[in-house]
């Protein structure tokens, strides 16, 4: 046959089921006389069924009268598997069986053959059908790119989104006494944490992502106050709990998810559980649970860093006082959660140290100091 006339671009993988051997050998015979089609045939519905459902065709043939399973109830099992959902299916019936047809069509069937087999039918139908299966595996294909297409740009903005993170947390450690490090153990801390809450992957990702911006707004503090080496005063202090609302107007406008998450971060990790904490004195579950998860993770990793006006703290001391303060300064379900990871806090706590120099060392290189 001219190649004008063949089924499909490519060899047609066709399906024929029926339990009559004459019609089976008529069929792959009519068909085969296409050059880009290649039957299967199957004597019992059974087999043919499970081929099907393992090797996806292009086409199904089936008769409607079979012993053991009738091309009917092949077609519900056909319609019931993703793969064959959409598969087209010709049904071989008489053409007096009106009811068949009418219970065909509702089982999912595609069109009709009518015994005895014509092949000028035959070979119209059966292009047809091969026409609609190439139409949809093209628009399927269409779907798939366009999906991966959607995947690559919206990873493209999560990275746009994860560099602005990352810089504007690297603004406030320059200007911040407390390093790098400190804001990756707290951040793997807080992921920790939501973890053992039973927080989804999503929003795993996403504090993981979120919790370095909690003290961005320190940027917004005069040097005389984030730097001073001693106890502040009760003045300066006043000034310097400004930041969580700094860090909160700063990131509150943007549209990303991970820099409203931030800005809630920034707002209300400095909240305590019985309502004595800042900026707003929220109390209990009113605290956002990000902040209540970074309100853990954030003191626990500043008690245990040494700074410039105090040593390190033990890990047995800061556990102490995250034990003693549940209740009142923590969550207890945040220092529960976070207690249960204890061995992978002190991996975290390994794996990111500080670096050698302090931050103030490296915002005078920064400045052009000496």
């Amino acid at each position: 046959m001219q190649a004008e006339h063949a089924f499909t671009e490519e060899r047609a993988r066709i399906v024929i089921i029926d339990d009559h051997s004459v019609n089976l050998t008529l069929l792959r015979y009519l068909l085969a006389r296409e050059a880009a089609c290649d039957p299967i045939v199957f004597d019992d519905p059974r087999e043919g069924l499970a081929h099907c459902l393992e090797h996806t065709p292009d086409l199904v043939i089936v008769d409607y009268m079979m012993p053991e399973m009738s091309g009917i109830e092949l077609i519900g099992h056909l319609r019931a598997h993703p793969p064959t959902s959409e598969v087209p299916v010709l049904m071989v019936t008489a053409n007096n069986e009106r009811e068949v047809r009418h219970a065909a069509l509702d089982a999912g069937a595609t069109d009709f053959l009518t015994k005895p087999i014509d092949n000028k039918e035959l070979s119209s139908r059966t292009r047809n059908m091969l026409k609609l299966r190439r139409a949809a595996r093209r628009e399927a294909d269409r779907a798939e790119w366009l999906s991966g297409e959607i995947r690559k740009a919206t990873a493209a903005i999560l990275a746009r989104e994860h560099e602005l993170v990352c810089r504007l947390s690297r603004a406030a450690e320059f200007r911040d006494p407390e390093t790098g490090a400190h804001i990756q153990r707290m951040a793997h801390y807080s992921r920790l944490i939501a973890r053992e809450l039973g927080l989804s992957e999503d929003d795993q990702h996403m504090i993981l992502a979120a919790a370095p911006m909690h003290d961005v707004g320190k940027i917004a503090i005069p040097d005389a106050i984030l730097l001073k080496p001693g106890r502040l005063s009760e003045e300066e202090f006043a000034v310097m709990k400004q930041h969580a609302r700094y860090g909160y107007e700063l990131l509150l406008a943007s549209d990303a998810p991970v820099l409203q998450a931030g800005a809630e971060i920034a707002h209300s990790h400095h909240e305590k559980f019985d309502g004595s904490g800042y900026p707003q004195g929220l109390a209990g579950e009113a605290i956002p649970l990000f902040g209540r998860i970074v309100a853990v993770a954030d003191v626990f990793d500043a008690l245990t860093s040494a700074r410039p006006y105090k040593p390190a703290w033990s890990l047995a001391d800061a556990r102490t006082l995250l034990e003693d303060g549940c209740g009142s300064h923590f969550d207890p379900a945040c220092v529960a959660a976070f207690l249960r990871a204890w061995d992978e806090v002190q991996v975290i706590r390994e794996r990111f140290q500080d670096a050698p120099e302090s931050a103030r060392d490296r915002l005078a290189l920064l400045l052009g100091g000496n």
